[in-house]
């Protein structure tokens, strides 16, 4: 089967991810922080729904001086004012009394002996009017937005209790590779597994839910092995991810397991480097439902490469998230192209986030390079790049705010 090139591989991951999106369910505010939105946000009554001070001072009514009658706090429905001449004193945020013709700031009046106020109002109003942020009804939020704190506070905000969310996807990891060391430095012909340690983290970082009870090996190199390993984490979650066996190797058993699971292939090998021998795989669970199989490679940063070309458009596609756009960026020295491949090569950005520097230990077995990189340079295939060029960039998945 020839390799489908980078950009047709991460549309049919995404693709495949919203045609298997799971049902949504509601959840509590605070529990809402990272999930993505199933429905659009709309405004429950106008905002603000009532004229509202935006100052300290007075509301006023006719011209001056004006005699105080009042106090008027957040909170509080005041009466109206109904005489000429008369005022009430006013907090910011309280909410403007009926016949109210204009507020002072209490910084700007003055008061005679008599306690009576005087002082100009300023040309603009000063409160909010009813509807100024939005109307009843109105779409504040689309649908496929991820929840942060900001979006919470505005959910509050309109009143809301709860939101409803899409489905957050289960994932479970299967290491493969009997010879990897799971404790203690690398000797004696032995690496130490570098994935199971990190992989539940980017996966946490796209979207997916993922314990340490749902990572599992290193499993043995058999493919009896294999297939109880996989048909085990299919029971509880919805995306397995696996490490290593991806080629045709003699101890290599992820192919044949796959066929003996009756899974197809969404995505089988990917026309980019680092990381070709990846795949998703498709196949039915027990409830009827979609499974997925992700299928990375041994190399740590090859694996890397295919998390963020598989299984992280496979996790927006699940979450009703939208295709993301890439930004583009200065690549500030020359990156080499891959042939008849895409290249993907870690960079790290500048402070404003606008150019971006190639960083050295790049091997697809290192990982060096990878934790002082912010994510990616995309080369096309056929191309190279010159200092200067503009160039795709694929950010890492890093937690909302972060920034190494």
């Amino acid at each position: 089967m020839s390799a489908v090139d980078w950009v047709t591989a991460r549309r049919l991951a995404y693709e495949a991810g919203r045609a298997a999106a799971g049902p949504a369910e509601v959840v509590r505010l605070d529990a809402a922080d990272g999930r993505t939105l199933a429905e659009p946000l709309l405004a429950l009554t106008d905002l603000p729904a009532f004229p509202t001070s935006s100052i300290d001072g007075w509301a006023v009514r006719g011209p001056a001086p004006w005699r105080p009658t009042g106090r008027v706090l957040a909170g509080h429905t005041p009466e109206a004012l109904t005489e000429p001449g008369t005022c009430v004193e006013i907090a910011t945020g309280a909410m403007v009394p009926a016949g109210a013709e204009a507020l002072i700031r209490v910084e700007e009046s003055t008061q005679d002996a008599e306690g009576r106020v005087s002082g100009t109002p300023r040309p603009a109003p000063e409160w909010r009017l009813p509807g100024e942020e939005a109307t009843k009804g109105e779409e504040l939020i689309p649908a496929g937005t991820a929840i942060d704190p900001a979006v919470i506070g505005v959910a509050a905000t309109c009143g809301y209790e709860s939101l409803t969310v899409s489905a957050r996807a289960r994932a479970a990891l299967r290491i493969f590779g009997d010879e990897l060391l799971t404790s203690g430095p690398p000797g004696d012909g032995r690496v130490r597994d570098s994935l199971g340690p990190q992989m539940p983290a980017w996966l946490r970082r796209c979207g997916a839910e993922i314990t340490s009870a749902q990572v599992a090996g290193p499993v043995e190199d058999t493919l009896e092995a294999h297939l109880a390993a996989i048909r085990a984490a299919f029971e509880t979650a919805d995306l397995v991810c696996t490490t290593g066996g991806t080629m045709h190797g003699p101890v290599d058993h992820l192919h044949p397991a796959l066929a003996e699971l009756n899974a197809e292939y969404v995505v089988n090998t990917v026309g980019v480097r680092p990381g070709f021998p990846m795949l998703l795989a498709r196949a039915q669970g027990a409830d009827g439902r979609d499974r997925f199989l992700a299928g990375l490679p041994g190399n740590p940063q090859s694996a890397v490469i295919a998390l963020v070309t598989l299984v992280q458009p496979l996790l927006d596609g699940l979450a009703g998230r939208p295709e993301p756009t890439l930004p583009v960026v200065v690549t500030t020295a020359p990156v080499k192209g891959r042939g008849n491949d895409t290249h993907l090569a870690l960079a790290r950005l500048d402070a404003c986030g606008r150019s971006a520097t190639p960083v050295g230990h790049v091997g697809s077995a290192m990982l060096r390079g990878l934790a002082n990189a912010h994510g990616f340079l995309l080369v096309d295939p056929g191309t190279e790049a010159a200092a200067g060029d503009l160039l795709p960039f694929l950010p890492l998945p890093l937690q909302a705010g972060e920034r190494r």
